[in-house]
Order: C-alpha cells, then sequence, then structure tokens
C-alpha cells in the first residue's frame, strides 16, 4: 500500500501586520475595508473579494445591465474595467462620456445591484488596445509618456480630471461602489512616476479605501502606497509562434509561494528589474490578483486555445496557493469600438508587438463577447459559491505546502496538492491538470495532515483512491455546519442554504472519486442516508457508498439542537448549480442555461437556448412561479422542486441559408512586422483575394439570436454593406457573430458578407493542435443560435 501523502500544518503564525498601510476607508461607513499583512477586511472580519474585468466601452450600453446581473450570478462581487483614454478621447479636447462610454452609468449600474467598481484609470492601460490606450495626438507630442515630463503630466491632469468628474459622489463617502482605484498598468521602472501619478488622481478628487498597482515583472513600487496585484494565465498571445507551452504559464498548475509571474507583458519589457526585493511586497501586504486568465485573447502570429478546466484548475490552484483575492481577466469579452480616425486595436502599425483582430475581444472569457455562457462561467461560479460562504474562513488561513512538492516545473509525476489552514480546520487542494500535457492518473492516495491541536492527524478517505488525470478540487477539513463537525469530505463544498429548518451543506461530486463523510460522532444525535453505508470508524461517524444527485441529502440533528445536512451533487450537476435571493428567500437554483437575480426587478430571469427551459429550485416557493404567457409545469426532482416552461415558438438551432459568391484566390505572401513576428493580412487582401459567402438574414429573427460560423482559413470579416461588424482569426473554433449588434436600421435584405483569407503555408503562426487547414478558406456551414429570456416572478 502506498504511504499517505504527509503534511504538517503549524499553529498559526504571529497575527499580520495591521495599520502599517496609509489605506483608509471614507469615515463612518458601515463596513470599512483595511488591508492587514495576510488579508484584507472588511466590516471588521477576513474579506475574500471576487472581482471580473469587463470593459463598459467594449459593450453596448443596452447590453451593460443584464450582463452585469450575469457576473453577479457568476459569483462576482466586484467589476473592474479599464477607463480607456483613447476611446474616450480620440479627437484631443473632445472627451466622449455618451453612450456606450458613459462610465458614470456603468458605475451606477453597478451599485444598483450590490456590485463593487474598480476602475482601472491609466493613463496607459494596455489592454490590447491602439497605444495601449493613450491617444494619437498625445504620442505626436513632444513629451515623454509614462514618465513625469510635464509635458505628459498636463494632458494626463485633464484626463483623470474627468474621469473623477463622472465618478464623482460615488466614492464611499457617499455610499458609491468604487472600492479601489488601479493607477497605470505593467509599469514596473518608475515607482516615482506611480507615486506621482495617485497624488494627482487624490488632488483631483478621486478617492477609494484601495489603491493598486499591477506587480508582475519585477516591480518597484512607491513603498506603502500602492496595494500589488498579481496575475497568471494558462496560455499566452504575446510569448513567439514557436515557443511552445511558456514556463511563465506552465508554473500555474504548481501550488508555490512565489507571487510574481515574469512573463505577463514581457514582449513590453525588455529587461527585468534586478534590484526589486519579494520580500518588501510579500511581508506587508496579502496574495491579491487581478488577471486571474478566465481566458486569452488571439494574435495573429500566436492564437492559444483555453479549455475551461485550464481556466478552473488555474484558479483553484491559486486559492490553495494563498491568494486572498481573486481577479479575473477577461470575465466578459467585448468588441472595440469603431474609431473615427483609424481602428482601435494593438497594432504592428502602432509599434506594439502583436497584431490583434480589429473588432472582436472576446478574450475565450467565461461569458463572451456577446454575453455567451461558456463552461468557464460553471467553473469559476463552482468556485466563487465557496468563496461567499466560506471565504472570510479560507482569506484568515495559510497555505501550507508539503515538504515533497514539486519544484521541477516539469515534473508531472508528483502529485501537486496543499493544505490552507487556520489551527483547527482548513480545506485541501489538489490540481492533477495542466493544459498540453496531461498528467497522470494517482492510484492509491490518501493524505495525512496533521492540524494544531489535534490528538493524531486526520488520514483520509478510509480507503485510498485515485486521483484522476485532469482533476482538480478541494475537500474540507474539520468544518463546521450547523453544529455538526464534518472532519473530511471527498467531495468540493460549494455553499450552504437553509431549507426546512435545516441547514443544508452543498458539495459537488469529483468524477472518479467516490464521495466519502467522516462526521464527529460527538456532535451527532442521528444521521440518515438515501442509499450508501454508515458504519463506525473510532471516533467518527462514516458515510460511504453514497449515489451523488439532487436526492442524496444526508440528514443529520446536531447534539446542540441543530439539523444540517450534506447534499452531494454529481459534478455535471453541480455545474449547473446557481445562488441567490429569489422570490423571498435565498435559494438554489439548477439550470443548465443562464439564471440571473435581479432583485430591483424582484424577479429571476432564465436564458436559455432551450425552447422548453426547466430550472429546479431549493428551497422550493410556496406557490409556483409564474412565467408571462406560460403555464409553469412542476415536479419534483430529489429534494429539489422542477419547473418547466412549455415550448414556445421556433427552434434554438436552425440552419442559416450561405451562398459562396467567389471562391479564393492565392493566400497573400506573409509579412514580417514588430519583433519579426508575423503580421496580419493587409485590408486590401479581403477585397480581392478573400472567399466571400453571403448569408441570408431572415426578418423575423428573435432578439438574442447569434450566427455561428463553422470555418476554415486565416482571417475571416463579417460586413453589412461597407461596415465591418465582426471578424476573427482562425484558431478551430467556431465564429460568432451577434445579430443584435448589426448597424441601427441596417436593412436585413442585403445579409451578411463573409470573407476569408487562406493561411500562406510558409506563415510562421501558431494555431493549436486539430484547428485544422488554414490554408483553406472556406465556411463549411453556419446556424443560428437563439438564447431566450424569460422572466419568473413569485407566483
Amino acid at each position: 500500500m502506498t504511504p499517505p501523502h504527509r503534511l504538517r500544518v503549524p499553529a498559526p503564525s504571529a497575527p499580520p501586520l495591521t495599520g502599517h498601510l496609509p489605506f483608509a476607508d471614507a469615515p463612518g461607513v458601515p463596513d470599512p475595508i483595511e488591508v492587514t499583512s495576510r488579508w484584507l477586511t472588511r466590516g471588521g472580519r477576513p474579506w475574500f473579494p471576487v472581482s471580473g474585468e469587463f470593459h463598459y466601452s467594449r459593450c453596448p450600453a443596452g447590453e451593460w445591465e443584464e450582463e452585469l446581473l450575469k457576473m453577479k450570478a457568476g459569483g462576482v462581487t466586484a467589476v473592474a474595467s479599464y477607463v480607456i483614454w483613447i476611446h474616450h478621447e480620440e479627437v484631443e479636447g473632445r472627451v466622449r462620456f455618451d453612450g456606450n462610454l458613459d462610465l458614470r452609468r456603468f458605475a451606477e449600474l453597478c451599485a444598483r445591484h450590490g456590485l463593487d467598481f474598480i476602475p482601472r484609470i491609466g493613463p496607459w492601460v494596455h489592454a490590447e488596445v491602439r497605444g495601449g490606450g493613450l491617444p494619437d495626438w498625445l504620442l505626436a507630442r513632444p513629451c515623454t509618456p509614462r514618465t513625469d515630463d510635464p509635458a505628459y503630466l498636463e494632458p494626463v491632469r485633464h484626463w483623470y480630471a474627468a474621469v473623477a468628474e463622472q465618478l464623482r459622489g460615488l466614492d464611499r463617502a457617499h455610499g458609491g461602489p468604487v472600492v479601489a482605484i488601479q493607477i497605470e498598468n505593467e509599469l514596473y521602472d518608475q515607482p516615482g512616476h506611480l507615486l506621482t501619478l495617485k497624488r494627482l488622481a487624490q488632488e483631483l478628487g478621486l478617492s477609494a479605501p484601495l489603491w493598486t498597482s499591477t506587480a508582475w515583472g519585477g516591480v518597484r513600487l512607491p513603498p506603502d502606497e500602492l496595494l500589488p496585484l498579481y496575475g497568471g494565465y494558462p496560455e499566452a498571445f504575446w510569448t513567439e509562434a514557436d515557443g511552445g507551452w511558456p514556463d511563465t504559464c506552465r508554473k500555474h498548475f504548481f501550488f508555490t509561494h512565489h507571487r510574481d509571474d515574469e512573463g505577463i507583458g514581457a514582449d513590453l519589457r525588455p529587461t527585468a528589474v534586478r534590484d526589486a526585493d519579494p520580500a518588501a511586497l510579500t511581508d506587508r501586504f496579502p496574495w491579491a490578483t487581478c488577471e486571474l486568465g478566465g481566458g486569452m485573447a488571439v494574435a495573429y502570429h500566436r492564437r492559444p486555445r483555453v479549455d475551461p478546466a485550464d481556466i478552473g484548475a488555474l484558479a483553484l490552484t491559486k486559492i490553495g496557493c494563498g491568494s486572498v483575492w481573486q481577479g479575473s481577466y477577461m470575465f466578459h469579452g467585448g468588441t472595440n469600438p469603431a474609431g473615427e480616425l483609424t481602428t482601435l486595436q494593438e497594432s504592428h502599425a502602432t509599434g506594439y508587438p502583436n497584431d490583434l483582430p480589429v473588432l472582436t475581444y472576446d478574450f475565450q472569457a467565461p461569458l463572451g463577447e456577446y454575453g455567451q455562457y461558456r463552461p468557464s462561467y460553471h467553473e469559476l461560479r463552482l468556485q466563487h459559491l465557496l468563496l461567499a460562504d466560506f471565504g472570510h474562513r479560507i482569506a484568515a488561513m495559510e497555505s501550507v505546502l508539503p515538504e515533497r512538492a514539486p519544484t521541477d516545473q516539469h515534473d508531472r509525476n508528483t502529485l501537486r496538492w496543499a493544505v490552507r489552514g487556520d489551527g483547527t480546520s482548513g480545506f485541501l487542494f489538489v490540481t492533477n491538470h495542466q493544459p498540453h500535457e496531461p498528467l497522470p492518473d494517482h492510484p492509491d492516495t490518501t493524505f495525512s495532515v496533521e492540524l494544531p491541536g489535534t490528538a493524531a492527524p486526520l488520514t483520509l478517505p478510509s480507503t485510498p483512491v485515485t486521483v484522476p488525470s485532469g482533476a482538480y478540487f478541494c475537500w474540507p477539513l474539520r468544518l463546521d455546519v450547523a453544529g455538526l463537525r464534518l472532519d473530511w469530505a471527498t467531495a468540493q463544498p460549494v455553499c450552504t442554504v437553509d431549507a426546512e429548518g435545516r441547514t443544508v451543506l452543498v458539495l459537488a461530486a469529483i468524477d472518479g472519486i467516490a464521495p466519502e463523510f467522516a462526521l464527529r460522532s460527538d456532535t451527532l444525535t442521528s444521521v440518515s442516508t438515501p442509499s450508501g453505508d454508515i458504519a463506525q470508524l473510532g471516533d467518527r461517524t462514516l458515510i460511504t457508498g453514497l449515489r451523488p444527485g439532487t436526492d442524496a441529502l444526508v440528514e443529520v440533528d446536531t447534539v446542540d439542537g441543530g439539523r444540517a445536512g450534506l447534499l452531494v451533487l454529481d459534478a455535471a450537476t453541480a455545474r449547473t448549480l446557481y445562488r441567490g435571493a429569489a422570490w423571498g428567500a435565498e435559494r438554489l437554483v439548477l439550470c443548465a442555461g443562464g439564471v440571473v437575480f435581479d432583485e430591483v426587478a424582484d424577479e429571476v430571469r432564465v436564458h436559455s437556448p432551450s425552447p422548453e427551459p426547466s430550472f429546479a429550485v431549493l428551497p422550493a416557493p410556496g406557490r409556483a412561479p409564474v412565467v408571462a404567457g406560460a403555464d409553469v409545469h412542476t415536479t419534483e426532482d430529489g429534494v429539489f422542486t422542477r419547473y418547466t416552461v412549455p415550448a414556445g415558438p421556433g427552434p434554438d438551432v436552425s440552419d442559416a441559408r450561405v451562398t459562396r459568391l467567389r471562391a479564393a484566390g492565392p493566400a497573400p505572401e506573409p509579412v514580417t512586422g514588430v519583433m519579426g513576428r508575423a503580421s496580419a493580412p493587409a485590408d486590401q487582401h479581403f477585397g480581392t483575394t478573400a472567399a466571400e459567402y453571403r448569408v441570408d438574414v431572415p426578418e423575423d429573427l428573435p432578439a438574442g439570436t447569434l450566427l455561428r460560423v463553422h470555418w476554415t482559413g486565416d482571417v475571416a470579416r463579417a460586413h453589412v454593406g461597407d461596415t465591418l461588424i465582426a471578424d476573427q482569426f482562425h484558431a478551430g473554433r467556431a465564429w460568432d457573430i451577434g445579430l443584435d449588434r448589426l448597424p441601427a436600421g441596417a436593412p436585413r435584405a442585403e445579409g451578411l458578407r463573409l470573407r476569408v483569407l487562406p493561411r500562406h503555408t510558409d506563415a510562421r503562426v501558431y494555431v493549436p493542435e486539430g484547428a485544422g487547414d488554414g490554408a483553406v478558406a472556406a465556411v463549411e456551414r453556419a446556424e443560428w443560435i437563439t438564447v431566450r429570456s424569460w422572466s419568473v416572478r413569485a407566483g
């Protein structure tokens, strides 16, 4: 028998430093935000924020509110957004905050729905935007950007003043949502300039309890003035086409206490800072993040594909490493606005190392460019639900690594695991997934975790299990639930809910690992299970053989009169779980589509591509909820009550009529741009060499319809008349085009024109394995995907 993996969790170290940083919340706020050296606090208790990036200027304003509610339902508590200068002031002296640029309205919508807001105000933001966000007219001036050059600071002052005016009254002192402000971005060697920018922003009226800075790349920050935020991505578009999977991405699938990522933005940072002292930051600041990869952009020369498990495994690993702030970039994809003078994407034409698509900034994000729900959204929501219930406890837990933790980033055989503990309880984290290079199964696995003050280590599970290749999870250790002590479970905690007087802990089973629960016998008076076996193991009551599902509720009565429950959902069902305020109470909702909880409108909205959506609720409301114009059918689904809306008119998927108008000519000759990287084909090739297709657009397509195009080639663009409405670089993914984004008044009768260029066989371009033949430019098929929305109100 293989010996257990052992780890000793030491007694808690000395209390964190407090009061050593000059961060201060507004006087008199009911939930003051503070920063210790190991975690953040809010209202006097540890606080574990979950932030997600969503660029308002890359999304139509009419869609903001619903997309923010999707983010909130996904467990995001704070919305971060670059405030992109060139989007607002492309023409010097004409600063626009109208329409899709209405920063104030976006921040107010965050506040309306209980979301914090984090503006990342630049001036330079990168964001894969032209000039890093600095307007062309500024770059044409005789000044040195991103320094204290007075000729640069003078227009920056005007920009900051405009932003400050938009956010006036939305600070914490006035009950507003702004909890943090980021200064600049990825500026690693100018601490004095960062301090100048912070002081300038404060002078002009910007206010927040937290002032932040990105901290990767060996950063030097002004001492104690900016909260360092870190990042990590599963893949990278900014490396070389032939460079393989970067080690700077590989490292994020190991448990480590090294916070920095030397790879992010390295193509814009030619030399590393040699005299930076990481301990100067790690000893005084908690481990907070703002850019954990929610996906990845594609550049012309390098087009990585990111799978949902890549995103989920990286994020969970960071929690195990010690993160106390999970920040995803991007959480919601977007579309670059059409510039008045130029296109606004990063490109070789502006001296930047990468050619990006003209319009799409989808980023393969959990919520796509058009608000599409992606599997990664469900992966992250599962973790965010855990943090909503237990984040205040996890934040104060220290990360401990086993003595045999792998030290070689190419070690694929040593099991990767860690524990976060606070002296009495904890969570055990395992990551057996990484992109590109599968990790092996780990048979005969058990763990021995010694917690302070315990007579003997916890050895779990009771019989060895195989940790499957691709698995990643966390298990609870000595977790209290309504007076019940759960010593361990081989299923991942998700959230709690009160149902019929019982506090129910929902857990997600791990594919390939049977659920097992060890309950402290002296904390319970009775226990019952719908399946499996109950046995005594010393001072523990052991439950094995439970079949996960909506009926897998273990009911426990505790010695102190409490009533607890353990509900174990199978892995797939757990990823359909939402929690939110609905019909007068906190409820769980199972739905294969999307769910938003609109407390302001007092309704739940279900988004689904199915013409007959269904959702299950726990606890069920007293009367069946009402869907306008439909008789809801009610059935039992285990301990849930399921409601099904009868099928409405029209299919959810229908074939689009596609006509080829012109075959492709020879592929354009490869062109090399900045840093010797391949450049995107010039515009004129789309008029001479591209294959061209017409897609008929039916007049009766409902709102929310996407055109999903399956294609091969190199670069594709979609036009209505002469207006470019969508584009994509080929990486083996289907191409979605939102019909709601058609130009106002565009006659649908003229249809869409799709132009597809073939890729030259000599082009130095990386595409994922299995992406298909880029040398053939063809639209293979297309279909209309209709996602409908149902308003569900109390019965």
